[in-house]
């Protein structure tokens, strides 16, 4: 088997996300109404909540007591 690539990233998964779902957008607004914008904006709203989704796991109300 070869080995698995590591990768060290400098910037926290919620900071990529976020940047991705600007990104999408930005494609998106670019677009005339229609199916192809529909689909960016759609996965640029998956994107966002899956950024909500990790800020909420990771939150210290989430933490088991210590």
């Amino acid at each position: 088997m070869g080995e698995r690539r590591r990768i060290v990233q400098t910037r926290s998964l919620e900071e990529r996300m976020a940047e991705q779902a600007n990104i999408l957008k930005e494609r998106a607004s670019h677009l005339p109404a229609g199916a192809e914008r529909e689909v960016l904006l759609k996965r640029a709203r998956i994107v966002e909540t899956g950024s909500h989704l990790s800020d909420w796991l990771t939150s210290p109300g989430l933490q088991p007591p210590k």
